[in-house]
């Protein structure tokens, strides 16, 4: 398992599974959100698309830090 992904990225199948929309189209929606910095943007994913604290969370980090995880 030395592939599989860590942090933020170990989240991601399951994100895509649960609420059918797939990582690139949540950095998408992440692009174009009005709101800015970690929790305002981790608040509007859980109150404008239903997103659980942990997957919101995940989604952000990486989001906001793209060279410091890997999604592999």
């Amino acid at each position: 398992m030395a592939n599989a992904p860590h942090g933020p990225a170990s989240y991601f199948p399951t994100i895509e599974t649960k609420y059918g929309r797939t990582v690139d189209e949540w950095f998408t929606l992440l692009d174009a959100a009005e709101p800015t910095g970690h929790t305002a943007l981790v608040t509007w994913l859980k109150s404008e698309h239903g997103l659980g604290h942990g997957h919101a969370t995940a989604l952000v980090q990486f989001h906001l830090n793209p060279g410091k995880w890997s999604r592999i």
